[in-house]
């Protein structure tokens, strides 16, 4: 299963270690999928007949202390790597909301962060990969060399063959700090003027209450930051401006019976997050953790939806129709009544090609407990992001039907086309490729 823990599937997980192996398996004759560590929240990286773990592909290759750039493997997590180098003052230009992904995990969705109008997607900081293709070949592949095939795996999740390592830019930061500042909004015209008004920080990010209603639909907290610079310390922090306590970790231990996440319990919720959020402090200096990685403070925190499972609904809306498709967005959302605690929105900046999911304009992502009424809001919210141009990101996408995808993506026929040219179609295959066509 992904994270979501919805769809599951019995079938054959392989665990390679060589790139002999990986080649063989590739001409076997039976399709495969690669997998990271497991974080896509749908079918991404599911396949009956051969799910292939990278996790064993994990070393740091090489790393140049002059320019920043690092080679590993493919395996590699983001948690080992900010262990290694964020005390040595070194961090990825770009993250997603957990620590727990692999290297090739964050190819193959080319990820964004909170930066993405500033910083692009993960991809445009890889300077080169290395590519087993659908002929069992090794290949090295960048902007200027493989071009056409680089630019597909960049968000082509795992689809074109298995990324086996990676050249990165890692950048240089001044502390393992952030400057925070919160902007209270009361309402949805609110939050996106906050965010216009501060297109100029380095990271944006809101939590916005879904089930509001009325004048106050689209209220949210808006948080912008930037790195803390060593003068923005306190002194204590100022002598060892690298260093992170560690911080108590939480676990959910087992899988509860039923989900408590209700119309309820999610209504109250958000009526206290707002509260306490607007009583919090204006400016705060949360390290690096608690800014990009909340959620990683609760382990196995995917279990609170229960045995059913929870799907994650993330959608972009181009710029000029995200105000007018968020309010129908959220107004559906609040008369449904499935309301979400997990409701993130970020401003994106301009496409990153092929299948990647960024796109100029607004970001909306929200967590809902599996059930039949949820199925049906999400088809109803499909067409409201279909109505204002808008599509979904694959890598938490684990229900959208191939016709809806077709219409929401212009470049899906590009990609079928070009899967099918290098003969990796019936090689890399997937349970969303198979859903999608693709």
């Amino acid at each position: 299963m992904g994270w979501g823990r919805f769809p599951a599937i019995e079938g054959l997980v392989e665990r390679p270690s060589t790139i002999e192996q990986l080649r063989a398996r590739v001409l076997s004759g039976r399709s495969l999928i690669a997998r990271g560590n497991g974080r896509a929240y749908g079918d991404a990286a599911l396949n009956e007949l051969g799910t292939v773990s990278m996790l064993r592909f994990n070393r740091l290759l090489d790393f140049d202390v002059g320019t920043g750039q690092l080679v590993c493997e493919a395996g590699v997590l983001l948690d080992e790597l900010l262990d290694v180098f964020v005390p040595r003052g070194w961090f990825p230009p770009v993250v997603p909301g957990t620590r727990f992904v692999t290297v090739g995990g964050m190819i193959a969705a080319n990820v964004h962060g909170k930066n993405h109008p500033a910083a692009g997607a993960f991809g445009n900081h890889v300077a080169w990969l290395d590519l087993i293709t659908a002929d069992g070949e090794l290949v090295r592949c960048s902007s200027t060399t493989r071009s056409e095939l680089f630019a597909m795996t960049l968000g082509g999740m795992g689809l074109t063959g298995i990324v086996v390592r990676a050249c990165l830019q890692l950048r240089r930061i001044p502390s393992a700090y952030l400057l925070r500042r919160r902007i209270v909004a009361a309402d949805l015209a609110t939050t996106l003027a906050a965010f216009q008004s501060n297109s100029t920080s380095s990271y944006a990010v809101a939590w916005i209450d879904c089930l509001a209603r009325g004048r106050s639909s689209g209220r949210a907290l808006v948080d912008v930051a930037e790195h803390a610079e060593l003068a923005d310390l306190p002194a204590n922090l100022q002598e060892q401006p690298y260093y992170v306590p560690a911080r108590r970790s939480l676990s959910l231990p087992f899988t509860p019976p039923f989900s408590p996440l209700n119309s309820l319990t999610v209504r109250g919720f958000n009526a206290c997050h707002f509260r306490l959020g607007r009583m919090s402090a204006a400016v705060a200096l949360p390290d690096f953790n608690s800014w990009f990685f909340p959620l990683d403070r609760i382990a196995h925190w995917n279990r609170l939806y229960g045995p059913r499972g929870f799907t994650q609904y993330q959608c972009v809306l181009p710029l000029a129709a995200a105000e007018s498709g968020l309010a129908a967005l959220l107004q559906e959302i609040a008369h449904a009544g499935c309301g979400s605690f997990l409701s993130v929105l970020k401003r994106l900046g301009s496409w990153s090609g092929g299948l990647s999911f960024p796109a100029d304009g607004y970001t909306l992502a929200l967590d809902f407990a599996w059930s039949e009424t949820v199925a049906a809001l999400l088809a109803r919210l499909d067409a409201i992001v279909l109505a204002h141009g808008g599509h979904l990101y694959l890598a938490k996408d684990a229900r959208l039907d191939r016709e809806h995808f077709d219409r929401m993506q212009p470049q899906a026929a590009r990609f079928r086309e070009g899967r099918a040219a290098m003969g990796a179609a019936p090689v890399f295959q997937s349970l969303l490729s198979r859903r999608l066509g693709l």
